[in-house]
């Protein structure tokens, strides 16, 4: 393996890897050369550890719940005592309570932006402290990658997913601050928007592997989990604060929203009447889907799961 993509003597922990994208991760993380803490809710992230060693590789389970702030300092605090290290953090917990806004219960909200976007957070601290301090006696910046998970949910806004797509709209903030944060003790982190065919994703995507002339489903959950061991290597030390959508056969870089007008006063504030002047004309006739929403991804679609055209973006 080219050196810059090695992962030797490095470790990684990967949440909600007992199955689907978070296994195929950790696998891909301990097949570069690192040891991996399996995190998950269950008995499978043992299962995932007995994988990862049969192979010859590294790993240790530790079950619970991400949400729960003590847990990403216990992983962190295990990753160091067993392995010497903690370099590398991929958060990939989740769930779904898929509900219209107007059929959305307290815990419907409440539970996936818990999951999601406080267990991205309390591990994404935990992992801060402990750089800052690796940072602080190392006497300059040191290696620390984070690769979290956000979903082309909230791109879109996706009508059936209030709480998901909020939550995932927060963990790529959170990415942008954790990027901001730490760079100068050496961390990069990056946002992924993945497709792929999980128990999670079973609804949106079915359950049939369309495994084409190339042996593997384009929806594959490895496909994805290359990305994440790229950005977890030291070959990605110059990508912070992006955000990717990934799955087929292509990667796609997102660009940051840009300004599309700009609306001034005559004088130094808006009247009410002045303001509607501007704006209604404006907005006159503009379609449905010339919103903030980025629905210009969707037409990534059928670049992405071609298997035999070449990926053009």
């Amino acid at each position: 393996m080219v050196e810059s993509l090695s992962l030797a003597g490095k470790t990684a922990i990967v949440t909600g890897a007992g199955a689907g994208l978070g296994r195929a991760e950790a696998l891909a993380l301990a097949a570069a050369g690192a040891a991996v803490v399996v995190n998950d809710m269950g008995a499978a992230a043992h299962d995932v550890v007995d994988e990862i060693k049969a192979a010859g590789g590294q790993a240790l389970a530790i079950t619970g719940d991400v949400s729960d702030w003590s847990l990403g300092e216990r992983m962190v605090q295990e990753a160091v005592s067993n392995f010497g290290s903690m370099d590398i953090l991929v958060n990939n917990a989740g769930i779904l309570r898929d509900k219209m806004i107007f059929n959305l219960s307290e815990s419907d909200w409440d539970d996936v932006i818990r999951v999601h976007l406080k267990g991205h957070a309390a591990t994404s601290h935990a992992a801060a402290v402990h750089w800052r301090q690796a940072s602080k006696d190392a006497g300059g910046p040191i290696f620390g990658r984070v690769v979290n998970t956000s979903s082309e949910a909230f791109l879109f806004g996706s009508a059936g997913q209030p709480n998901y797509s909020a939550a995932k709209a927060g963990i790529t903030a959170l990415t942008l601050s954790t990027a901001a944060g730490l760079s100068r003790y050496g961390v990069r982190a990056n946002a992924i928007c993945p497709r792929a065919r999980t128990a999670m994703t079973a609804e949106a995507f079915g359950t049939e592997n369309n495994t084409g002339a190339q042996g593997l489903d384009p929806l594959a959950p490895e496909r994805v989990a290359t990305l994440v061991s790229y950005l977890a290597s030291p070959a990605s030390d110059e990508i912070n604060g992006q955000v990717f959508v990934v799955y087929g056969k292509m990667v796609a870089l997102m660009a940051a929203p840009q300004v599309e007008n700009r609306f001034d006063a005559a004088g130094s504030e808006f009247s009410l009447e002045e303001l509607a002047g501007q704006l209604t004309p404006y907005f006159s006739g503009r379609g449905p889907y010339e919103t903030y929403a980025a629905y210009s991804v969707a037409g990534l679609e059928k670049i992405a799961l071609a298997t035999d055209a070449p990926a053009e973006v």
